[in-house]
């Protein structure tokens, strides 16, 4: 065991955060040897319980829980920052032409690598991430994943029409290669597999079908891909299926809803959208700086809350626009106060915190594993310098409440923040 003496911040079961100006983070194997969080709390309390444990002292450091991911787009790596009109112009410009690059498993493993450095720079240490139409995109991220013991979930992408040469796939084959890679990595160390069709406009009924057939013979694997994100996609999608009451619907439809289904975006829902989301489980990876990037609208934080459906955060690179979970943060914040006139809403600073990480985790499935730092979470966190620069060490020491330190790290944090990433 080793143990960790810094201020702590972690959530309880209300979704508050908890924090501890002098805390005490213990951790070490449990009795399956998987590294966990064996207690935690405050240094004085605890001490005592543990004679003989090395203490690292890293006190003007917080411990925080790593960041969770929900939606990412790894083969996107290179795509960050590229200019386009929307969702579709951006997609045929630069998306599809790097993805193609994605046959050849060499560069596929170089790029993994770097994103997998850009994850542990920013402090993220859980992520659900999109791989493209080529196996050996999803063989190349699992390799680099499991090399630096990562909680990761990944999938090839399906995508058999509406796609240029190099990126659509056969259908057929797509759901053989898409079964031979949950049984050869799903459940690996810390790794998992989502079933993957891109969005409904490039997959075939007869693609989705299958993949639906998947997910109910595999029900703990994942289910990622995107809804409603942009009004002319949803336009689109009514066309292509005229007999699906909506853009969700049609995944409904192909019985692709259920808890661990994650679908990016979910801007351009209707009450009985949000309703069916919560009724199945399954939950909307919201993307602020994709959304703000792409002017693709605003995520309606009042209505999904009223519905009860679940969501967390996500950077959605390579629309997004930063790797960073403080970026992402600020702007939630920022589509937050959009609906305010209308709802009165302002997103505090510890839901923003607890969307990024236990609110991720809980929606992903994964609610006391990752995400927190409570007793038998994996033992994944960030230690922060909230005096990495020297405007946040003026700001952050005049901070005389918690929600005044979180706030002052959402606005003004980044990845010079991050002093170091834990995982396992």
């Amino acid at each position: 065991m080793k143990a960790y003496r810094a201020a702590l911040l972690r959530f309880d079961d209300q979704h508050q955060p908890v924090y501890d100006s002098d805390g005490l983070l213990v951790v070490g194997p449990d009795a399956t040897g998987r590294k966990v969080v064996r207690a935690v709390g405050d240094h004085a309390s605890l001490i005592d319980r543990f004679p003989g444990v090395a203490v690292e002292d890293l006190r003007g450091r917080i411990i925080a829980p790593g960041f969770v991911d929900m939606h990412i787009h790894y083969p996107q790596t290179d795509v960050i920052g590229a200019p386009a009109a929307g969702l579709l112009p951006w997609l045929e410009q630069y998306t599809f032409p790097h993805e193609s690059r994605f046959s050849d498993e060499g560069h596929a493993r170089e790029v993994a690598g770097f994103f997998f450095d850009e994850l542990q720079r920013h402090g993220v240490t859980t992520a659900l991430t999109f791989a493209t139409s080529h196996p050996q995109s999803v063989d190349a991220a699992f390799k680099e994943a499991q090399a630096r013991g990562l909680r990761f979930i990944t999938g090839k992408v399906l995508q058999d029409r509406h796609s240029p040469d190099g990126v659509r796939d056969d259908t057929e084959q797509s759901l053989i290669d898409t079964e031979t890679l949950i049984q050869r990595w799903h459940g690996v160390d810390r790794l998992g597999y989502a079933i993957t069709p891109r969005f409904a406009p490039t997959s075939s009924p007869a693609q989705l079908r299958g993949a639906g057939e998947l997910a109910a013979k595999y029900p703990d694997v994942w289910i990622q891909s995107h809804v409603a994100e942009n009004v002319d996609e949803v336009k689109w999608v009514a066309e292509l299926f005229p007999r699906s009451r909506s853009y969700l619907g049609v995944y409904g439809d192909f019985g692709l809803l259920r808890e661990r289904a994650i679908y990016a975006h979910c801007i351009h829902l209707d009450a009985a959208d949000r309703a069916l989301m919560r009724e199945t489980g399954a939950a909307a990876a919201i993307s602020p700086t994709s959304n703000l990037f792409l002017g693709s609208g605003f995520f309606d934080h009042a209505a999904a809350d009223a519905t009860g459906m679940r969501y967390g955060l996500a950077s959605d690179v390579g629309g997004g626009t930063s790797f960073s979970p403080f970026h992402t943060m600020l702007a939630a914040y920022y589509v937050g106060r959009e609906g305010q006139s209308k709802t009165g809403m302002s997103l505090t600073p510890g839901q923003l915190w607890w969307q990024h990480t236990a609110g991720a985790a809980q929606a992903l499935g994964l609610g006391g594993v990752v995400g927190n730092l409570q007793p038998g979470c994996d033992a994944d966190f960030v230690v922060l310098n909230p005096r990495a620069t020297p405007l946040l060490a003026r700001k952050t020491a005049q901070a005389s409440r918690l929600d005044e330190l979180l706030f002052a790290l959402i606005v003004l944090g980044d990845d010079r923040v991050v002093e170091r990433t834990v995982t396992a």
